[in-house]
């Protein structure tokens, strides 16, 4: 046998064993690179998300996505405010006591269930089996909606009604109002959703 075919051997050796190696590093890492990536228990918690509510004029909603759900931001006109007082002895929970879903933040236990009586924020889903509401904003008579109707939220599952605070009316499924998220303005024009303390 050659030295020529001895080195060509030993380079081929040297290749293989380098690749080898490469690969074997790689697999190696893949699983300690990945531990820097956050689990899915801290990325189904979720981060805070921000809106900008700039846009969203009287009597319009607008969705944002937190911890995967849909966040409802309403912009209530003053005859929607001017309703919600009137139609206390409806609801089954007026002034946000129960807790069976969750429990209301201290700065939503009011008349308004927020933080500026113009703006609604809540968790667009029903306390009873998890559907998600239809908007009913416009007031009158409509097909499963009372004839003195004055503007809310149907849940088409089991016909939960909640009015434009997602106060849940009495005698239905739902045994709870809408969720009110943490949530905060940062300014005029926009809030956060998942924080409602200044860090």
């Amino acid at each position: 046998m050659s030295d020529q075919q001895i080195d060509s051997s030993k380079r081929t050796w040297i290749i293989a064993s380098s690749c080898a190696g490469a690969v074997g590093t790689g697999f190696a890492a893949v699983p300690f690179v990945a531990s820097f990536q956050p689990s899915e228990r801290a990325r189904a918690a979720g981060a805070a998300v921000e809106a900008d509510i700039s846009g969203l004029k009287p009597g319009e909603k607008m969705t944002v996505e937190w911890r995967g759900k849909p966040v409802w931001i309403v912009r209530r006109t003053e005859a929607q405010l001017a309703e919600l007082p009137k139609l206390d002895k409806a609801l089954a929970d007026p002034n946000s006591k129960r807790t069976n879903f969750a429990e209301t933040p201290e700065y939503a236990r009011n008349e308004w269930r927020s933080i500026k009586k113009e703006y609604l924020v809540v968790v667009g889903i029903c306390s009873h089996l998890g559907c998600s509401p239809s908007d009913k904003f416009v007031p009158g008579p409509q097909p499963s909606l009372p004839n003195d109707w004055e503007g809310g939220f149907l849940c088409p599952c089991h016909g939960s009604t909640f009015d434009m605070a997602g106060r849940v009316f009495k005698d239905k499924p739902a045994p709870d109002n809408l969720e009110v998220p943490p949530y905060m303005f940062l300014s005029d024009t926009r809030l956060i959703i998942g924080e409602d303390k200044k860090a």
